[in-house]
């Protein structure tokens, strides 16, 4: 309390002052202190002069101890495996489609000299590029989660976000042009009608749509009038007639397959040939097929591009970790 509530000493003119330094003084430096500052320089000068590499190793070591380190959390462990088995799997399907490709290819002999001009246009191509695209896509993904390759994610990262705005943009160019795409549908059932016997990849897709429609030709059955073999004009045995799979019962006692059975169809009126034929092209089947699963084809839509953007989303945190990590490390 005598500390706090002392009055202070008054000095007169005559009174002697006292100049001995105490502890009651604390700034005012001390004799002795000035001798030991002296020695403490000439130590820090002696002990500068010795450093060498292994003191300077401990200094860097002691300011990385002092700098925060960061830490992964149980977050981004499962964003990185989580992520690295999607691509993982995504790269098997890549590949299988990639051979797929290729085998069609291989049986059709489409490498060979007189048809690798006409390779560019056969549909086995769009196949292989896909798979092609899909593996590189989701292998750089996959060993950039699992190697926490900040060069492959963000590589991963452009390409999925170019992706989606492609796919943004493709679907805003078939809403405005919908009112087109009848055109084009019936531009593709007349080329692949026209180039049935020649490509069995179009020969294929026309059988399916024919099949699982149920409808014969693009407008109507009369359409194959297109193809050279089923031409009335055409010499050989499948002239006025129509594929196998525009026959309503295309199988004999329910086993054997009968190709024979669409053979002068075209010769028969509508109220002959509906009992043996399907009358009705595939146009509108096409049309109505997509008016009754437009719901489901806007779901699978929108859950493809959510799917590309979560993973998106995942990369993007994942690399924010990774660096993060590394620049604290």
């Amino acid at each position: 309390m005598r500390r706090y509530l002392g009055l202070k000493r008054i000095f007169l003119p005559w009174s002697r002052r006292d100049t001995t330094q105490n502890e009651s003084s604390p700034l005012i430096p001390k004799a002795s202190s000035a001798k030991e500052d002296d020695e403490e320089r000439n130590n820090v000068t002696t002990e500068s002069r010795q450093v060498g590499p292994d003191n300077r190793q401990d200094d860097s070591r002691v300011l990385i101890s002092n700098q925060p380190h960061y830490r992964y959390s149980f977050t981004d462990y499962f964003l990185k495996y989580f992520l690295f088995l999607c691509n993982l799997v995504f790269t098997v399907l890549g590949l299988v489609v990639l051979g797929l490709g290729m085998w069609g290819l291989i049986s059709k002999e489409s490498f060979a000299q007189e048809k690798i001009g006409s390779i560019g246009t056969d549909p086995m191509l769009i196949l292989v590029s896909l798979g092609f695209v899909l593996t590189l896509l989701c292998l750089s993904g996959c060993l950039g989660a699992l190697r926490e390759n900040c060069s492959l994610l963000k590589l991963f990262s452009a390409t999925v976000l170019a992706l989606i705005t492609a796919q943004v943009l493709a679907g805003i160019v078939a809403y405005s042009l919908q009112d087109q795409v009848g055109s084009y549908l019936r531009s593709g059932m007349l080329a692949a009608m026209v180039h049935y016997q020649d490509d069995l990849d179009l020969r294929f897709i026309a059988d399916e749509i024919q099949t699982n429609l149920q409808c014969c030709g693009a407008d109507n059955y009369r359409d194959w009038e297109l193809n050279i073999y089923y031409n009335c004009s055409a010499p050989g045995v499948l002239a006025c007639g129509v594929p196998a799979t525009c026959c309503v019962d295309p199988l004999e006692n329910g086993t054997v397959w009968n190709s024979q059975c669409g053979l002068g169809a075209q010769l028969l009126d509508e109220f002959s040939a509906q009992s043996v034929i399907f009358l009705g092209g595939c146009l509108g089947g096409m049309s109505r097929w997509i008016e009754q699963h437009e719901g489901l084809i806007g779901t699978v839509g929108i859950v493809v591009i959510g799917v590309q953007i979560l993973t998106l989303f995942i990369s993007t945190r994942l690399l924010e970790s990774i660096q993060w990590h590394k620049m604290y490390m």
